[in-house]
């Protein structure tokens, strides 16, 4: 059996995430103790006994949910499962970040600093407000880009995560993205509804937040990862750093090719994911991306054990 990590994005936070694993594992806890440094405050205070929309603020849920899947392996890797027993890791949107701090890609520090200068450049971008993102269900995503395509206009729409057969979220102006809404539901879209979102991630108005995320990248060493990452832009295996930096960048105004991603994976033979943090998001796309597919979380204590025993 094949397998390959996965690592969640935005949306999969919570408070107290992580938590458990840091009193069960000192190598967990070792990992929100490296975060709290890197970024010169009490990161973790606020994961575990902060409030939800402090959390929820694209500049702390993206250090945090890295925080909380590096603290997951680490957990497994003190029980003897490590990165080597994947063949691919990849993740969603910033889950692509922990997947390449999971690789030995990028230094713990440096992704977390990335990732909060990352999600505030993604937040500033935009003015609140502006943007909108909306998730059309029962469409493809050929049919999902037309609709987008239709409702931009003048303004921008685009298609901005292929999350899985019937689920593409659209990302632009919020004008255009409500016109999305109206004409999803009348091509047949069974549900069509804005997201609870701060910005319009994963578009062309996201321009600013690419610049700056350029500038940051050129400032840290990446190396090359240990295990192949599959990327979200590309939607295939890469090894290169500095096609992984580029990448990285055009990850930011480019769309989330989650599905096809998973697709590749299966090409490539893996059969067994396992959904590294906060949540079981990516277990539930990838189960209906791949039919016959075997998904695992592993966020807790109890995760670890039940992993480790098989």
């Amino acid at each position: 059996m094949t397998r390959a990590f996965v690592f969640p994005g935005q949306g999969a936070q919570t408070i107290g995430m992580g938590r458990a694993l840091a009193e069960a594992y000192p190598a967990a806890k070792a990992v929100f103790d490296e975060v709290d440094d890197a970024l010169d405050e009490k990161l973790s205070a606020l994961i575990w006994d902060g409030a939800i929309d402090d959390l929820t603020l694209t500049q702390n849920a993206q250090p945090a949910l890295m925080a909380t899947s590096m603290a997951a392996l680490a957990a497994l890797k003190s029980e003897g499962i490590g990165i080597d027993s994947a063949a691919f890791v990849a993740g969603h949107s910033l889950g692509e970040y922990s997947a390449l701090c999971a690789v030995g890609s990028l230094a713990l520090a440096d992704t977390a600093r990335l990732l909060r200068i990352r999600g505030a450049a993604m937040q500033e971008a935009v003015p609140v407000g502006v943007g909108a993102m909306a998730a059309l269900l029962g469409l493809d995503f050929a049919t999902a880009a037309e609709v987008a395509a239709e409702a931009a206009g003048s303004q921008v729409c685009q298609a901005a995560n292929d999350n899985d057969p019937g689920q593409v979220v659209v990302s632009g102006h919020r004008e255009a993205v409500e016109r999305a809404l109206v004409i999803a539901k009348a091509r047949g879209a069974k549900r069509a509804l804005l997201l609870p979102v701060s910005a319009p991630f994963h578009c062309s108005l996201m321009a600013p937040a690419a610049a700056v995320m350029g500038e940051a990248l050129a400032g840290v060493v990446i190396s090359a990862p240990e295990v192949p990452v599959v990327v979200n832009v590309r939607a295939e295996a890469v090894t290169e750093p500095d096609r992984i930096r580029a990448l990285l960048i055009a990850q930011v105004t480019g769309s989330v090719r989650w599905r096809e991603s998973v697709l590749w994976m299966e090409g490539a033979g893996v059969t067994d994911y396992w959904e590294i943090g906060a949540g079981k998001a990516l277990s539930g796309m990838i189960k209906r991306i791949v039919s016959g597919a075997t998904t695992r979380a592993v966020g807790t204590p109890e995760d670890v054990a039940a992993a480790v025993a098989g």
